[in-house]
């Protein structure tokens, strides 16, 4: 299976370097009846937690590695709040690399870190945020034998950009998309994506926007949030290290950075699963719900629209067993008692 950087190599320049894959990209870009009669619009999600480590992460993280390799490099160091642990542990592992992964004490959700954990990462746990961590990774970069792999690296971006070039690919153009933001990396790199392939294939632009929650919303806010707080652990960033690209985005494209609750991530959340069938770790429902709520806001009926779903549900099971709500039945082990529950 060609991966991104082979289905993409006009774009993605990665020099004499040896292109390598775990198969990451071609998620599927499904069409949301549910969402589409609410907004009356035509609401397409992008799942991207059909990724090979279950997010949308290994898409950068594929041409990072591949250049790490091409540079001989022999560890990759990240900070992370659960997604981009999992993929840099996991392109390790296939690649023969050591991982090195420093993480926010008690606040990353256990699926990640039993993912990082299983491919043989080394987690380093310490007090303090996600932006304490990426300052400790930071302080790393001069180390020859050390690649960084957060969206501070310059390839994660070139990776991540290739789903814009499948959703125009797949769908056409498109009014707007709608995309959870943290560190805000994802929407910088649609943005760069929808702008190449704009001035190779002549496409409109879309309205970029993006949505944080309200406990890590320092874009929204215009200022650092010091102890991000949100049940969307993904996203609970209280620094990001590109926010000023993503501001561009915004600000180029005439769209829009807000924050949604965390009540109303949750409804969405259980919303999609039940509507759509598609299972979502939390940070994933804030595009969804963004554009619900500001759909008068920006007109989005009539529109094309993709919301990106970034990471599978799995990730972080306890959210589901805690808001769910779904009763277990217990019965007598007999066809009498089990369709009396079934009708």
């Amino acid at each position: 299976m060609n991966g991104i950087i082979e289905n993409y190599k006009e774009f993605i320049d990665i020099g004499d370097a040896e292109p390598i894959s775990m198969g990451e990209g071609g998620t599927p870009l499904l069409r949301s009846e549910y969402l589409s009669r609410k907004i009356n619009a035509d609401i397409f999600i992008k799942v991207e937690g059909c990724n090979p480590s279950g997010s949308f992460k290994d898409r950068g993280m594929v041409v990072a590695v591949c250049m790490a390799l091409h540079n001989k490099k022999k560890v990759l160091v990240c900070a992370s709040t659960g997604n981009t642990s999992a993929s840099a542990s996991a392109y390790a592992a296939k690649f023969g690399l050591v991982s090195a992964i420093i993480v926010p004490n008690g606040n990353i959700a256990k699926g990640k870190l039993s993912q990082a954990m299983a491919f043989g990462a080394k987690i380093i746990a310490i007090d303090g945020s996600f932006d304490n961590a990426l300052d400790i990774v930071r302080k790393l970069e001069d180390y020859d034998e050390i690649e960084i792999v957060n969206s501070i690296n310059p390839y994660r971006i070139e990776g991540q950009k290739s789903a814009a070039f499948e959703i125009l690919d797949e769908i056409g153009e498109i009014d707007s998309l709608c995309i959870p933001v943290g560190n805000a990396g994802n929407i910088t790199a649609y943005w760069k994506g929808f702008n190449e392939y704009s001035k190779k294939f002549n496409y409109k632009l879309p309205k970029m926007y993006g949505f944080q929650a309200e406990g890590a919303s320092p874009i929204v806010k215009g200022e650092v949030v010091e102890n991000p707080e949100t049940i969307a652990t993904a996203i609970r960033i209280g620094n990001p290290a590109s926010w000023g690209k993503a501001k561009e985005a915004v600000t180029n494209s005439n769209g829009g950075i807000h924050s949604v609750s965390d009540e109303e991530i949750i409804d969405s959340y259980k919303n999609l699963a039940r509507k759509d069938g598609i299972f979502c770790e939390p940070a994933s429902a804030a595009g969804i719900v963004g554009l619900i709520k500001n759909t008068r806001k920006y007109n989005f009926s009539g529109q094309k629209i993709v919301c990106v779903v970034t990471g599978n549900g799995l990730k972080d099971p306890e959210t589901s067993e805690k808001h769910a709500n779904t009763k277990i039945f217990e019965v007598n082990s007999n066809i009498d008692d089990i369709l009396k529950v079934i009708r």
